[in-house]
């Protein structure tokens, strides 16, 4: 159980947070009167008071709001709760959706001290229902449900698709095969053949989202430009094999040049990732025969269930 603090906005993206008394929480919106708030994951972020009271006791004189916080939270070690955790607060029930943040324009804290908290301690979360809240209130922590769906995300790696010369059909069939399977797409992409931006994607989607399983397309040839399967290799703590060695296997039956996809699949922390083809055919053939399986190994991966043996 843990307290609410300091409640900051900022009508303005781009200018510090100032502290409130008290804000209305709007259900799939954020705080009304932030401009952070929209229809996106990250409605409203949290930090902890005693990550800014350990900031502070390194010398730094900083505000509440000063890190683009807008709920400061004590009790809670946000940065080890899974994504997924719910926070309670009066009427308003909050989501947890990403640990963390990429820093593209370092703050004015930054500047100034060298240092920031946010993008390794702050966390984001989505509004599931609204409500006031005051200084002072209430935080209660619900973990996450047991039985919720399985989180997905895809990503077309293309050069063309990426720069708007060629539609993506592969990305979306997939989530529409990952949906009509049960699982919650959370995210969808479309990227560059690029080394570097496909290890990027792929390490946020893991660590940050902490998705349950990511499907990429495209990339998996012989071409000088597909390099998925090393930006995945790069990216995973272990690898699985068995998974593209079946997607090979069966793509065979259908045609000869399967041979030459060289596709790799692969578990960073909880996160599945499973390279695809690009062709649409490809991908549909593909899903359509692993969907089936995956289900337990994400459970075994996720703790949902401990044993594979057959009886």
């Amino acid at each position: 159980m843990g307290k609410l603090i300091a409640i900051c906005i900022s009508e303005k993206k781009g200018t510090q947070k100032k502290p409130v008394e008290s804000a209305v929480l709007k259900a799939d919106h954020g705080i009304e009167g932030d401009a952070h708030a929209g229809n996106w994951h990250r409605q409203v972020s949290l930090l902890g008071l005693e990550k800014i009271e350990n900031f502070r006791a390194r010398g730094a004189d900083v505000e509440f709001g000063a890190f683009g916080e807008n709920l400061i939270i004590e009790g809670f070690d946000f940065r080890n709760l899974p994504v997924g955790t719910r926070f309670k607060i009066g009427d308003a029930l909050l989501e947890m959706t990403q640990i963390g943040k990429e820093c593209h324009t370092h703050c004015a804290i930054y500047h100034l001290v060298g240092d920031c908290i946010m993008p390794r301690e702050g966390v984001f979360a989505k509004v599931l229902a609204g409500g006031e809240i005051r200084l002072g209130d209430e935080v209660i922590e619900i973990p996450p449900q047991t039985d919720r769906p399985f989180t997905a995300a895809w990503i077309t790696m293309s050069d063309k698709g990426a720069k708007g010369q060629r539609e993506d059909k592969s990305g979306p069939l997939a989530g529409q095969l990952l949906m009509q399977a049960g699982y919650d797409i959370i995210e969808q992409l479309l990227i560059p053949d690029d080394y570097e931006t496909i290890q990027k994607e792929l390490i946020r989607l893991a660590d940050q989202r902490q998705v349950n399983l990511v499907i990429t397309t495209g990339g998996t040839g012989f071409a000088e430009r597909d390099v998925t399967p090393e930006a995945t290799e790069s990216v995973c703590d272990r690898m699985t094999p068995g998974i593209s060695e079946a997607i090979r296997a069966y793509s065979m039956t259908k045609t000869p040049r399967a041979m030459l996809s060289r596709a790799a699949s692969g578990i960073r922390g909880k996160t599945l990732i499973i390279n695809l083809p690009g062709s649409p055919k490809a991908v549909q053939e593909s899903l359509e025969y692993v969907l089936p399986s995956l289900q337990h190994g994400l459970e075994i991966l996720n703790g949902r269930t401990a044993d594979c043996a057959r009886k």
